[in-house]
């Protein structure tokens, strides 16, 4: 394949937002709501499933069925981020979630563990190809000038999930709505609902124009991007002058070799702090939403019934933080910001650990403190999805996303979870406070790591950020 010169992603970049925007944003936004649901209504009827009259699981088995996803989740992302490189993000963003809306269904149905934990795993799978599909898109139609926010405040999103999983978790279980017996089965099947509504509104999502143009589709990316303009224009009026062409390589599915060679020999510093970003962040979330409910109900006395209600400041301040501050990452710059959250997140969490090791706080005060740490944890988290989403090639820019999450969850996902569990099976305020420790300071270095090495991304074109491969800028490109 040729070498391509092409006007559109300066045409994509120069829109004003509009209607056309925010149809996007919300239907591919929402898979950080779905799955923010998954794990929260998961967590809060795990005990409910334990009931002989429902699927009469022990511990183990609900432990199982969490790896199960998460362990789905990394194969997801793996298998449907190289097929979004190669078939298009359009096939794969409706191919996953209709994987999704199908597992959590059939959930609905579960007749015992076995099947169940099939379920679980297959909902993992459509989750974990959301993330790649999901971020190439965005990053690939939203304007460089708006990239940053949109991104985090998408990523964020995860906690509206995570509320609506809690108040529907609430709702469905009251005896005096659906009870346990069927409450837990219609939660899922409105999971699958609301997954097929998003369905329909994607259908009318195109595909990326700047992917198009890589796989020799540009007549097609033509016609795609006259008809955003058109309907930018019949809401704003005219459009500014288009600044700049991008030639693309012509090197549209680059294998596994020249992935690598591109992460590690073109890219190795992006590679380092994108690495270092998602598996301290990853270490981090997980270590604590995993200890929220034992924390709460072990140390603080909080009845397991009332747990899910400590998950509203919670989730509060997870959305809150990369809607306040994602607009600082696009004006003040990634590195500072990714830094600035990351380590403030880091001491923020060191401190609650001491306070919580010397008893100075009860349930409420615990709750808020953890609040106020993930409203800066919530950005600096989302800005580790926004970093492998946008510094390395068009051509590889899903896989590279799949991998640094398949890396980032693996990690965070199995060794958290365990560590922290055995930590509060001690007893010791003393061993929590330690675990708490090492999440802090692995995302101290991770911030640190990004204030030294990190890309500059702000407001710059994606094929700045990273030239398309085998184009005559990449070349000319050196690593870091």
């Amino acid at each position: 394949m040729s070498q391509t010169h092409s006007d559109i992603p300066a045409r994509l970049d120069r829109l004003p937002w509009s209607r056309w925007h925010w149809r996007v944003v919300i239907a591919l936004g929402v898979a950080w709501v779905l799955d923010g649901l998954e794990v929260t209504l998961v967590g809060s009827i795990g005990g409910v499933l334990e009931r002989p009259d429902t699927l009469g699981l022990n511990a183990a088995q609900i432990g199982w069925s969490g790896s199960l996803y998460i362990g789905g989740a990394v194969i997801g992302a793996l298998v449907f981020g190289r097929l979004a490189d190669r078939l298009g993000r359009k096939k794969l963003f409706l191919v996953t979630l209709a994987v999704y809306a199908l597992a959590t269904l059939a959930t609905a149905f579960s007749p015992n563990f076995a099947f169940f934990a099939l379920c679980r795993f297959a909902t993992g799978l459509g989750i974990g190809g959301e993330y790649a599909a999901i971020n190439s898109a965005i990053d690939e139609l939203i304007p460089a000038r708006v990239r940053g926010r949109v991104n985090l405040a998408i990523n964020g999103s995860f906690w509206i999930g995570a509320a609506l999983g809690a108040g529907l978790s609430l709702w469905l279980l009251d005896p005096r709505v659906l009870g346990p017996v069927l409450g837990w089965r219609v939660g899922f099947a409105l999971g699958a609902m609301l997954a097929v509504a998003i369905l329909l509104v994607r259908r009318d999502v195109p595909e990326s124009p700047r992917w198009l143009i890589a796989h020799g589709r540009a007549e097609e990316a033509e016609r795609i991007v006259r008809g955003i303009e058109a309907e930018v224009v019949a809401q704003h009026g005219a459009l500014p002058s288009v600044i700049g062409h991008v030639t693309f390589g012509g090197r549209a599915s680059p294998g596994w070799r020249e992935v690598a060679q591109v992460l590690f020999r073109r890219y190795p510093q992006r590679s380092m702090v994108a690495l270092a970003l998602m598996i301290s962040q990853a270490f981090f979330y997980n270590a604590i939403f995993f200890t929220y409910a034992l924390v709460l109900t072990r140390f603080h006395g909080v009845p397991e019934g009332k747990v899910a209600l400590y998950i509203f400041p919670f989730a509060l301040g997870n959305v809150l933080g990369p809607l306040l501050l994602g607009p600082l990452f696009d004006r003040v710059g990634r590195r500072r910001m990714i830094a600035l959250t990351y380590v403030l997140s880091g001491v923020g969490l060191a401190l609650t650990g001491w306070a919580f090791m010397e008893g100075w706080l009860d349930a409420r005060s615990q709750a808020l403190c953890w609040s106020a740490v993930f409203f800066l944890a919530s950005a600096a988290a989302s800005s580790a999805y926004l970093t492998v989403s946008e510094v390395f090639p068009l051509e590889m820019r899903a896989i590279a996303i799949s991998i640094f999450y398949a890396v980032g969850t693996g990690a965070g996902g199995f060794v958290a979870p365990v560590l922290f569990g055995a930590l509060i099976e001690t007893g010791s305020r003393g061993a929590v406070a330690v675990g708490y420790a090492i999440g802090a300071a692995l995302v101290i270095v991770a911030g640190l790591l990004a204030l030294r090495y990190a890309v500059n991304a702000e407001r710059k074109p994606l094929e700045e950020v990273a030239p398309p491969l085998g184009s005559d800028t990449e070349e000319r490109v050196g690593g870091g």
